[in-house]
């Protein structure tokens, strides 16, 4: 199984950029492209978040116009905090889970090797995450119904901190309940989120939870500093999700969008010492 993870796409209406400046929709495009480029062909997209900039019906045309033009493997999405959840509801109903709660935007993916359960994590009005106790009792009722079966989760917020302040404020809140309902269930291997446009990955109970980069723009990386975040066009990329049968276990890489020169043959020198 192979599972390609975009987030943040942060789509606009057609003809304006993102920010004043950043062309979202082409990198949204264009990121997708390279998945559809991707071999072995991935088996299913997930995207983490930040569909839109600011959840408007225009937006959410655009993404899935998008998605009808380049995506050939099943996507799964969720909401994000720049997303309105009753827009995702409205407007991309025809994505398989959208529409399997009445409340919120989650659902479970039960046809891969690996279980896929899509969570919530959005507070309207507000840039961080939280996770109400409906929300806390379906992920935990959710995680019981199969226990022996590696499980993969999904969300928006990042249910750690990771040194970049300002997007520390706006992280999933109380984080602590959501690692208490992970520990009880072992058989979850991976969390991926979004949110914070930068690769980053730390544990959580005995799950490891990982942060992808954003398809568009990328989060200046500066650690511990009381400045106001700023972004920047760093190289955009996308993860690749492996179920790797033979470990049993969940193997992540990072593959980028843009094409650089290359590839190339490895040539040892002769002095090369692990040269058989």
């Amino acid at each position: 199984m192979i599972l390609a993870q975009l987030t943040d796409l942060h789509c606009v209406a057609h003809g304006r950029p993102a920010m004043g400046r950043c062309e979202t929709n082409m990198l949204t495009e264009r990121a997708l492209r390279a998945v559809r480029a991707f071999r072995p062909r991935p088996d299913a997209i997930v995207i983490t978040g930040d569909l839109t900039d600011n959840g408007l019906q225009a937006e959410y045309e655009e993404v899935a116009a998008i998605l009808a033009r380049t995506a050939e493997a099943p996507v799964y999405v969720i909401p994000g905090n720049h997303d309105r959840r009753e827009g995702v509801k409205a407007h991309l109903a025809h994505l398989p889970g959208v529409s399997d709660h009445p409340t919120f935007v989650q659902y479970t993916v039960e046809n891969l090797p690996v279980r896929l359960v899509m969570l919530d994590t959005v507070v309207p009005g507000v840039g961080h995450g939280e996770l109400c106790a409906d929300r806390l009792a379906w992920l935990d009722t959710t995680l019981a119904e199969q226990p022996d079966r590696p499980t993969l989760i999904g969300m928006h917020h990042p249910p750690f901190t990771c040194g970049i302040r300002h997007m520390d404020r706006i992280n999933l809140r109380d984080s602590a309940a959501f690692t208490a309902v992970i520990a009880k269930h072992r058989q979850v291997q991976r969390i991926i989120s979004g949110h914070h446009h930068r690769p980053i990955n730390v544990p959580v109970a005995h799950a490891i939870a990982s942060i992808a980069p954003s398809v568009a723009h990328q989060v200046e990386l500066d650690l511990f500093s009381s400045a106001p975040g700023q972004w920047n066009l760093e190289p955009a990329a996308f993860q690749v999700h492996v179920w790797m049968e033979e470990v049993g276990a969940i193997v992540s890489h990072t593959a980028y969008v843009e094409n650089f020169a290359g590839p190339f043959p490895f040539l040892a020198d002769p002095e090369y010492p692990g040269k058989a």
